[in-house]
């Protein structure tokens, strides 16, 4: 049994934890998660299918692992929980950018009916693009985290995830999903972030 404090008087809200890859948005997420864990306030983890990289679980690259729950579509969430004979205090949502379009309003439903959230994932794309579903969590959110990693061509903050293919920039149009880790990613800054045929703006 929970012990009473904040997460059980409090009406539900949404903190949206974004940034590029290698930026320690699922540390950050895993860390709080461990936090719930020593004030024994009850949470769920769920991710995406379609990440492959670990299986029931959300792992750092600092070596932290929790288990987690996958689920296919965002509304698979709602279902899990009502199942439930005790509901979880808290839920985190990893790797957010996957999921289908429905997440936002999932998340802001969960909220609005006494759920604290906890949303992590990138909010742009290779070519520099939001992810519609962060930039959506991140409009309604009560609280926003903004991480950076460093660029590994100059060491400034990164805040954009480069995808290489053989080494090399990716092209525009090369596929905007796909699950990998450092051998198709890197993370740059702004002024080293390339991404090849991309449209230009003139003014």
């Amino acid at each position: 049994m929970a012990k009473l404090n904040a997460f059980n008087r409090q009406k539900g809200w949404i903190e949206v934890i974004c940034g590029p890859m290698f930026a320690g948005k699922s540390e950050e997420l895993l860390r709080k998660m461990n936090r719930l864990k020593y004030a024994e306030v009850d949470y769920l983890i769920f991710k995406p299918v379609i990440d492959t990289r670990t299986k029931n679980s959300v792992k750092s690259r600092d070596g932290r692992e929790l288990k987690a729950i996958n689920v296919k579509n965002s509304t698979d969430i709602i279902k899990h929980i009502k199942e439930l004979k005790e509901k979880p205090q808290v839920i985190a949502i990893d790797e957010i950018q996957f999921f289908d379009d429905e997440l936002p309003q999932v998340c802001n439903y969960l909220a609005n009916h006494g759920f604290i959230i906890y949303a992590a994932g990138l909010d742009t794309d290779f070519r520099g693009v939001p992810f519609k579903n962060t930039a959506s969590l991140l409009a309604t959110a009560e609280n926003v985290i903004k991480l950076t990693a460093i660029c590994t061509e100059c060491g400034a903050p990164a805040t954009r995830t480069q995808k290489l293919i053989n080494g090399k920039p990716a092209p525009f149009d090369s596929p905007r999903i796909v699950v990998g880790n450092v051998e198709t990613y890197t993370a740059r800054c702004r002024h080293h972030h390339e991404v090849k045929g991309a449209p230009k703006i003139e003014y």
